[in-house]
């Protein structure tokens, strides 16, 4: 594998966990310095501590635009400068009820982090970058933001206002050499662990598999992602062999954006035969 960050230093948001962790220990490998910025301190100073002295982990939360400019001079402070931003934290909606029914009792938060915090986080990266050579900007959206569905809208909305925010972001700072580019991410694997403390492992794997049968209905691909796909779309994004590449929403999800994979032709075929005989 090669350097191919060697020189840089980044930023991940929700660094700890997850996409981000896959990130920062790629970013790692490929020669780059990381701030680890997220709100899990056990996970991200166990992180810090395996990684060495390539990473430092500082408590974030991105809602809060202080503590996102503390993790931008953290890396211009603690490695020299700052090249790559990663807004990777996000969070869902804490239930999935139909829109009639949503109290709408998480809109403010939900917001706050998904389509705040990136908003913060490149314009703080962007003011520091601007003055020193340009840089890249990533923002880290769903595959909700894409498409429509049912439940989950305050989530769905703020993953498409943070696509568009991107867009619209890369256009504005091109002018001082700035890449923004959006990653949107499809049906990602998530640890065992995620189904709660009083599911065990086995229970935990049972509903697994249930989940992924319905996730792959809808994907031409059928495998299911992992967080290390994600992480090597955003490590060719923070690279130099993307360095014409801005503006754009990057689905990494095994085709789900491209359309309905059920081959409804062939459905319509065999419905006819079924009634008319072949």
């Amino acid at each position: 594998m090669g350097q191919e960050l060697a020189g840089k230093v980044a930023v991940v948001t929700g660094g700890a966990g997850g996409i981000g962790r896959a990130t920062v220990q790629l970013f790692v490998v490929e020669g780059a310095k990381v701030v680890i910025a997220d709100r899990d301190v056990a996970a991200g100073e166990a992180l810090a501590a395996r990684l060495g002295d390539a990473v430092v982990f500082l408590e974030t939360d991105v809602a809060d635009a202080d503590a996102v400019q503390a993790a931008v001079d953290r890396a211009v402070d603690h490695f020299g400068g700052l090249h790559i931003m990663f807004n990777n934290a996000g969070m869902s909606c804490g239930a999935y009820p139909q829109f009639i029914d949503d109290r709408l009792d998480d809109f403010q938060r939900v917001m706050a982090v998904n389509l705040y915090g990136p908003m913060i986080g490149t314009q703080r990266a962007a003011r520091h970058m601007k003055d020193h050579g340009g840089g890249v900007i990533l923002t880290n959206a769903s595959i909700a933001g894409m498409l429509a569905g049912n439940a989950m809208m305050t989530y769905r909305a703020s993953k498409a206002g943070l696509i568009h925010f991107s867009k619209s972001a890369a256009i504005d700072l091109a002018q001082y050499g700035i890449r923004v580019n959006c990653i949107v991410p499809g049906h990602i694997r998530t640890p065992l662990s995620s189904f709660g403390d009083g599911v065990t492992d086995a229970t935990a794997a049972r509903l697994e598999a249930a989940i992924d049968a319905v996730y792959l209905s809808n994907q031409p691909l059928k495998r299911r992602g992992l967080p290390e796909d994600v992480a090597e779309v955003a490590l060719f994004l923070a690279s130099d062999r993307a360095r014409q590449v801005t503006g754009i929403a990057m689905p990494v999800e095994a085709g789900v954006t491209a359309g309905d994979p059920v081959n409804h032709l062939q459905d319509i075929f065999d419905a006819r035969v079924n009634v008319l005989g072949a």
